[in-house]
């Protein structure tokens, strides 16, 4: 749908590209007076996907929200985007969403019908992942703001966290990287409308397929590739699992319209302050360009998930995914810890 307004034109940031980067992230949670709970088993404290409350022996609560300004001018589908993404969260932990709320900024130039096709995206998609919006909180405000709070269940004893992976694992990747590059420069009319609606499409599609079969596998550890970058979330997940992650960056899907445009400059905030937080402690081959470094830097929008999980089980799962999701590809593997948390490997 086009609306006269544009709204990715009242946006200084679009996206996961808005998040706030992780450096200053830890920065500003440091050091809060917070009450303990025996049964909050994850926390803001882990760096993780979404918080996890235990309720009984049978049943955790996930909780999680996400919200941003607008990556694409059609408002239905930024509302499936935005609600793909923090739906995302969730699935990420291995869980099941069953309540959402919305969480709304809108503008005095934005209409009613815009407003409400917002709505109807995120409901669509919500709807898809088999969960219900119970309601929500609306502002005025000078950008446009859509996402959800999301409450999900999983079993006390199936949780996943970005902090798990072990030495002998392989990471598996299930979405392309590049988005972030991709709708930077479309805003800049660098990019063909084919493209942009595989783009678009990619970043509607839930992880809930991930999810469901992902579970099946003895998987250790899982995060969602999201706004930190997949640099950025690796390396959460390699300091918080005390080990070392190698990423063949050969292996790595990425959308390849992507690396002209990236030669070419168009990289979004988002990465800089991606590579600011984890340069220091990735080692990259000397082969690899600026450019590819950059697509592993680049902030992602309602991307796939990164699961690890023993190698004897890795190749069944690629094949179960393949089956459902063509781009989920083996990318890496995780070791002792070494000198570096992240090993930016290239086989040319």
């Amino acid at each position: 749908m086009e609306t006269e307004v544009k709204l990715t034109k009242l946006a200084s940031c679009a996206g996961c590209g808005a998040k706030v980067g992780a450096g200053t992230l830890s920065c500003l949670l440091e050091g809060f007076q917070t009450h303990k709970d025996p049964r909050l088993v994850v926390g803001y404290d882990k760096s993780d996907d979404a918080c996890v409350y235990v309720v009984n022996e049978e049943t955790a609560l996930i909780q999680t929200t996400d919200f941003f300004p607008p990556i694409v001018d059609d408002p239905f589908l930024y509302g499936q985007i935005a609600a793909a993404n923090a739906l995302s969260d969730v699935y990420a932990m291995g869980g099941e969403p069953r309540l959402a709320l919305n969480i709304m900024c809108v503008t005095e130039t934005m209409d009613t019908t815009t407003i409400q096709e917002i709505l109807r995206g995120g409901y669509s998609k919500v709807f898809e992942a088999g969960a219900v919006i119970a309601g929500g909180h609306t502002i005025h405000g000078a950008e446009p703001i859509y996402g959800l709070a999301v409450s999900g269940f999983i079993d006390p004893q199936k949780v996943l966290t970005n902090s798990a992976a072990r030495p002998g694992d392989v990471l598996i990747l299930t979405k392309p990287l590049g988005v972030g590059i991709l709708t930077t420069a479309a805003k800049a009319d660098m990019v063909e409308a084919p493209v942009m609606d595989r783009i678009y499409q990619q970043m509607a599609t839930l992880n809930k397929t991930a999810r469901d079969i992902m579970v099946k596998y003895p998987v250790h550890s899982c995060t969602d590739v999201t706004g930190f970058s997949l640099l950025g979330h690796s390396f959460e997940m390699a300091q918080g699992s005390g080990c070392s992650i190698h990423l063949c960056a050969d292996k790595v899907p990425y959308h390849k319209e992507a690396y002209e445009l990236a030669e070419m400059g168009f990289i979004p905030a988002g990465a800089y302050r991606n590579r600011e937080f984890a340069q220091a402690g990735v080692y990259a081959a000397e082969t690899l360009s600026r450019a590819l470094q950059d697509i592993f830097y680049d902030p992602q929008t309602s991307g796939g998930l990164l699961i690890a999980l023993p190698q004897n089980s890795a190749q069944e799962l690629l094949k179960e995914l393949q089956d459902r999701i063509p781009s989920a590809a083996i990318i890496g593997y995780a070791t002792e810890k070494q000198d570096y948390p992240i090993y930016l490997e290239s086989d040319s």
